[in-house]
C-alpha cells in the first residue's frame, strides 16, 4: 500500500463538493448519517439524524401556519363577498337616490363596521338635506383638486390620506380617524370610511371588493339619472 502524500489528501472543500456532486452518498452509508454531528446555532450540537428530523418539523410547522393563514383569509374572502352581493341586492331595492345613498352608508356603518362614513356627490339629492354623513360638492369645485387624480383612474386609495384630504372629508372629526379607505366613483362623487384604527386600512390591502362596492353602487344610482 502506497504512502498518502499531501498531494492525495482531501480538504474539506473538496469533500463538500463531491457530497454536494452525490446528494445519495449516505443512503449507502446509513452509519454515517447517524454518526455524522451538525452544530446549530442554539443548544448544543446533533447528530444529522436529530438535525433533518428538527428540519422537517419546523417546515411541518410552517407549512400549517402558511395552511391556517390561507384558511383564515378564505373565509374573510367569503365573508366579504356575502356582505357584498347583500349589499348590492340592497341598493338595488331602494326607489330613490335617496334612499340608495341612505342604504350605502346604513351598511358601510353596520356590516363593514365603518366608524366614521362619509359620502360626497357632485349633484344634490332630493331628501338628504340634513344627512350629516353627505356633502353635496360640484365636480368642478377647487375643494376637490386633491382628489383629481384618484377621481380620474377610479382607484381605491387605502390607508393615511393627505391632510387636505382628509380635512375635506371629515371635517371637526378629522382628528378622529388614523386610516381611511377611498373609494373614487368618477362622475359620481367619492365613498370614504375612516377608522381610529390606523392598521385598519393601509397601502397595498386588496381593494377588489371596494371597487366591487362602487360598481354596485354607481349602477344603483343611474337609476335616477335624468
Amino acid at each position: 500500500m502506497g504512502v498518502m502524500n499531501d498531494h492525495d489528501k482531501l480538504g474539506a472543500h473538496e469533500v463538500a463538493a463531491w457530497l454536494r456532486r452525490h446528494p445519495r452518498f449516505l443512503q449507502q452509508f446509513p452509519d454515517l448519517a447517524l454518526s455524522l454531528v451538525v452544530p446549530r446555532e442554539e443548544g448544543s450540537a446533533a447528530s444529522l439524524a436529530s438535525y433533518q428530523l428538527e428540519v422537517l418539523r419546523d417546515k411541518n410547522r410552517e407549512l400549517s401556519r402558511r395552511l391556517q393563514e390561507l384558511f383564515g383569509n378564505a373565509q374573510e374572502n367569503e365573508r366579504l363577498s356575502v356582505r357584498t352581493h347583500q349589499l348590492t341586492l340592497a341598493l338595488m331595492r331602494q326607489t330613490s337616490a335617496a334612499d340608495t345613498l341612505r342604504a350605502m352608508a346604513a351598511t358601510l356603518a353596520e356590516d363593514f363596521n365603518g366608524e366614521r362614513v362619509r359620502l360626497v356627490v357632485f349633484q344634490s339629492v332630493a331628501g338628504l338635506d340634513d344627512a350629516e354623513w353627505l356633502q353635496v360638492i360640484s365636480a368642478d369645485d377647487a375643494r376637490l383638486q386633491p382628489f383629481r387624480d384618484c377621481l380620474a383612474d377610479g382607484e381605491p386609495l387605502c390607508g393615511r390620506l393627505q391632510p387636505e384630504k382628509h380635512a375635506l372629508l371629515y371635517g371637526d372629526q378629522a382628528d378622529q380617524v388614523q386610516s381611511t379607505a377611498l373609494l373614487p366613483l368618477p362622475g359620481v362623487g367619492l365613498v370614504a370610511v375612516g377608522s381610529r384604527d390606523p392598521n385598519r386600512f393601509f397601502p397595498g390591502m386588496g381593494t377588489l371588493f371596494l371597487r366591487m362596492m362602487g360598481e354596485s353602487l354607481a349602477t344603483a344610482l343611474k337609476r335616477f339619472e335624468g
